[in-house]
């Protein structure tokens, strides 16, 4: 199935944008020195990457104590970006090296590796694709076989293209992403591209940077027998599980996104 570009045209309605409140329902252990970039959860665990050239890594987390089980560490040239999971496997970005990585998901052994122009972010997927975030307002589509784009998703809010797009998680049929540099989560439509909800989890930033410096919000995980969303962010010392509160909508939700 090929997904094309989804973009907002002046024949196209725009879907109205919900607004939310993230409500912590529980708080867990997080390890404070992991610069997260991906996060997912599956089978019980957590699997994270993190970034910084010396200091990227791919990581399997125990949820419930934040303890480490396993771990794979990047080559020091390369800054680690985001991560998904597909079957056996864990296909991993990395920042400005146009190079990913393919693993073995029980052994975290480096099985191939890939190639794509232009800067990697974030990742997540369905049931028949992968998704990239690269910073602009262009998710990429791409093939599971190989991770070759087939496809992008133009993505805008209001009909105004967004941009710093970073971390990404499917979540019942919408694509939910950390937005760089501010505490919004979007809900993106992959159909149309448009952005139908923004999240504020402004309140988690206040409480992760409570006691210590710590960086932007980013990291999104689904539990989907659970129906749990886990939310945590570059430093921060605590992972939260979150439920979302609706409320008022402005009369520009979009004007505080990039």
């Amino acid at each position: 199935m090929m997904v094309g570009l989804a973009a907002a045209s002046p024949g196209r309605s725009i879907a109205a944008v919900a607004e939310y409140n993230a409500v912590i329902v529980k708080t867990f252990p997080h390890d404070p020195t992991a610069f997260t970039e991906g996060l997912l959860y599956q089978d019980g665990f957590l699997y994270e990457s993190t970034g910084r050239n010396g200091k990227s890594s791919i990581r399997k987390v125990a949820l419930d104590t934040g303890t480490v089980l396993q771990q794979y560490d990047l080559d020091p040239k390369y800054f680690g970006e985001g991560i998904v999971t597909w079957k056996d496997r864990i296909v991993g970005l990395t920042y400005k090296a146009e190079t990913g990585f393919v693993y073995d998901l029980g052994s975290f052994k480096p099985l191939s590796d890939f190639h794509y122009s232009g800067e990697g972010w974030g990742m997540t997927k369905d049931d028949a694709h992968l998704f990239m975030s690269d910073g602009t307002s262009d998710l990429r589509v791409l093939d599971p076989a190989n991770e070759s784009e087939i496809g992008r998703i133009h993505v805008t809010c209001e009909g105004r293209p967004i941009k710093n797009i970073n971390e990404l998680e499917w979540i019942k049929g919408e694509i939910y992403a950390n937005i760089w540099l501010t505490s919004e989560i979007v809900r993106i439509n992959p159909k149309t591209g448009d952005v139908d909800g923004l999240i504020d989890v402004s309140n988690l930033l206040t409480l992760a940077s409570q006691y210590r410096a710590v960086d932007v919000a980013n990291g999104i995980a689904y539990d989907a027998a659970g129906d749990r969303v886990f939310v945590t962010g570059k430093l921060w010392p605590s992972l939260y599980q979150i439920t979302l509160s609706p409320r008022p909508s402005e009369a520009d939700p979009c004007h505080g996104l990039p």
